[in-house]
């Protein structure tokens, strides 16, 4: 299968702290790789070099053949990406939020209308369409945040913390919609909940200390321990080699 994320040996300093060191993993189209590791462990700072929002200190990243620094344009146009914290503009009503992300997209008018009405759909959120997205609880906001990834129907998703804020149901809904979209795309799913991983992906890439410690299936992952805390334990690198 051809990779439609490439990442060769991706590294981050800041100053005299490595915050990603030496990463390297593919993605293919019809894989969801659950990118897991405990708080600190390098996963979001992975996760912006990929998207290009962070300048990696060496290695490279593509999206769909791209080259996220030399076509930093290009590469996007592949990519929904869906940010920590998910910004938005707090004072614009969800339709004129996803509307604006559609415009910077180049779509407009009947197509731009279409993309924003079907996003919406994806995420269910018709019902809040017409508030400002500052009154949205965390979990709605978390979905807007989504739509606008969902905006252009990329051929590649990079999903930090997806389910944050949101409650058991929309949860599963969100979950359904990964697996549902997972044919077709290439998709990876930052998080720190082994469970989040078992429920939508098909790989599991672990991280810890800034470095790759497993590439396996989630079955495979979750044989290490009994618990989400031991599979930490037994992957974290100790003190010395993590020097």
């Amino acid at each position: 299968m051809t990779a439609l994320i490439e990442i060769e040996r991706l590294t981050k300093r800041f100053g005299a702290f490595t915050a990603v060191d030496d990463v390297s993993f593919t993605v293919a189209k019809g894989e969801v790789v659950g990118f897991l590791g405990p708080n600190g462990a390098g996963k979001s700072t992975t996760m912006r070099m990929l998207a290009g929002f962070m300048t990696p200190t060496s290695g490279t990243a593509r999206i769909c053949g791209d080259d996220v620094v030399d076509k930093p344009v290009a590469a996007k146009r592949h990519l929904g990406f869906l940010p920590e914290g998910a910004p938005t503009y707090p004072e614009m009503t969800v339709t004129g939020f996803l509307e604006f992300c559609g415009r910077a997209r180049g779509f407009h008018r009947s197509e731009l209308q279409d993309r924003v009405a079907k996003a919406m759909a994806l995420t269910q959120l018709e019902g809040v369409r017409l508030q400002p997205v500052e009154t949205l609880s965390k979990g709605f906001k978390r979905r807007v945040g989504l739509a606008a990834a969902l905006l252009h129907d990329p051929a590649v998703l990079v999903l930090d913390e997806p389910t944050d804020g949101l409650d058991p149901n929309q949860k599963h809904d969100v979950r359904n919609l990964i697996l549902a979209m997972a044919p077709t795309k290439a998709i990876v799913i930052s998080t720190h909940i082994l469970e989040e991983v078992g429920a939508v992906c098909s790989r599991a890439v672990v991280i810890a200390r800034g470095r790759v410690v497993a590439d396996e299936t989630p079955a495979e992952l979750a044989a290490r321990g009994p618990s989400m805390d031991a599979v930490f334990r037994s992957l974290t690198l100790p003190a010395a080699e993590a020097a």
